[in-house]
């Protein structure tokens, strides 16, 4: 059995230590946050401080991936998880009734949650598990060394005191200090690919009245303008979020922080305004984050791994923005595969380097594409032309066949080019496009002019 140390106490360190320790590993798991998510979760989320986790105030809605990891390896957790709240939603909800089932479409679902009801789940689990000890307040602050071309990580260095490790696992998020270590100590360094990703996230949070509506009706949870995005994110306990996404260099984007403006200016776009009009309770400022940017770090080059006894995983590893939502499933594949095939990857890990470049590097990629795509657009306020792509997007909400695409590329079952490509989907999209032979792309929000009488640059 390994001993293994984890850097980080998020929800990918957590994740890879509770996988770790039931199948009988010793764990340590070093925090540098003295306070964990407990039995209050309105007031974790809402008054805990987090300026290292800028993204745990955000909305989440969790991906297939989170919840089949989970009832795989932890169904405890996943239980308990539905008890604090969470809801799943099918993709296939929207039509109230489910087309004839698929191999592989009960996988479709959604964990529609704030990201502390998760935290708190896998913290009570952790708690739980004999095999891990979770060391909160204490801070990694050095790697230790061992002899061997590459150099091999033999522990930790916390608090002052060393902590050997036959693996080290750096969960330590997207500003990981590790690779800077790594250099120091005179490994080679590791490969990063970053690209920035252009865009702010500007969010509300509400929740629904005890004796007012409880939903708004059949109503897509997104909209767009062509210089913003617009959505809803139901979550836990009658919450919700409403989100804005724009360009960083959009010149009202800090007006938006004023949260009567915020309303207004969410209130232009249909999905936000079937929520606020069920008269919900305002349950935050608005919460920016920008800064945001897509980054891989490998720590592994041509030559191989640049050092054994460590790997990567959670944003240390792959750090997407949000606008996908990829974040917590990787994290959650990496933990079950490090889990799954720690003696080996502790001895050597070139197979794990292998496995997240064949198995999460296509999804990065994917993520860099997609946003250079909506940085663009958004910055130029370009209109839709591509009436094809249009069609598909809206064909799906008519179309269980094309819904079931989009949902295995929402959720990370099949790349778009082959989701999509079938010519049981062309077939689909071009009858619905014969059927509506006016149709043409457009967007639902506010025109720029609009948005500009309302918000003040």
């Amino acid at each position: 059995m390994a001993r293994v140390a984890v850097i980080g106490g998020g929800i990918s360190g957590l994740g890879t230590a509770l996988l770790l320790g039931r199948r009988g590993h010793t764990v340590t798991v070093f925090e540098q946050d003295a306070r964990e998510p407990g039995e209050d979760l309105d007031r974790d989320f809402f008054d805990w401080s987090r300026p290292r986790v800028p993204q745990a105030v955000q909305p989440h809605s969790f991906l297939a991936p989170v919840r089949t990891v989970l009832r795989a390896e932890a169904p405890d957790v996943y239980a308990d998880l539905l008890a604090r709240g969470a809801r799943e939603y099918h993709d296939f909800d929207w039509f109230g009734a489910h087309p004839p089932h698929r191999a592989g479409d009960e996988e479709l679902v959604t964990l529609r949650t704030r990201r502390i009801v998760l935290e708190a789940a896998l913290a009570a689990a952790v708690r739980r598990e004999p095999a891990v000890a979770v060391r909160r307040g204490c801070r990694v602050h050095a790697l230790t060394f061992g002899a061997g071309r590459p150099a091999r990580v033999t522990g930790v260095r916390a608090d002052g005191e060393a902590h050997r490790a036959d693996l080290v696992v750096d969960a330590s998020g997207r500003r990981s200090p590790v690779p800077a270590w790594l250099v120091a100590a005179g490994c080679r360094p590791p490969v990063v690919d970053s690209h920035r990703a252009g865009i702010a996230y500007l969010c509300r949070w509400y929740r629904l009245r005890a004796e007012g509506p409880r939903d708004p009706g059949q109503v897509k949870t997104g909209s767009a303008a062509p210089f913003a995005l617009a959505g809803v994110f139901p979550s836990d306990n009658d919450t919700f979020a409403v989100n804005l996404v724009l360009s960083t260099g959009d010149p009202t984007r800090g007006a938006l922080t004023d949260p009567t403006v915020f309303e207004a200016a969410a209130r232009r776009f249909p999905a936000c305004a079937a929520w606020l009009d069920l008269d919900p309770e305002p349950q935050s400022a608005v919460l920016a984050m920008a800064g945001l940017d897509n980054r891989w770090t490998s720590l592994a080059d041509d030559d191989g791994p640049v050092v054994t006894g460590l790997v990567n995983a959670g944003d240390s590893l792959i750090h997407t923005n949000p606008t996908l939502g990829h974040g917590v499933a990787l994290g959650l594949r990496a933990a079950q595969y490090l889990a799954t095939h720690v003696d080996r990857i502790a001895a050597d890990p070139a197979d794990y380097h292998a496995w997240a470049a064949q198995s999460l590097r296509p999804w990065f990629d994917a993520q860099v594409t997609a946003d250079r795509v909506n940085a663009q657009r958004l910055a130029e306020s370009a209109p839709l032309s591509d009436r094809r792509a249009a069609a598909l997007a809206a064909c799906a909400f008519d179309d269980p066949v094309v819904m079931r695409a989009r949902a295995r590329v929402r959720h990370l079952v099949q790349p778009a080019d082959e989701a999509y490509g079938s010519e049981e989907v062309d077939r689909h999209v071009t009858a619905w496009l014969a059927a509506r032979p006016d149709f043409s792309p457009t967007h639902d929000g506010p025109t720029r002019e609009q948005w500009d009488a309302l918000v003040p640059a």
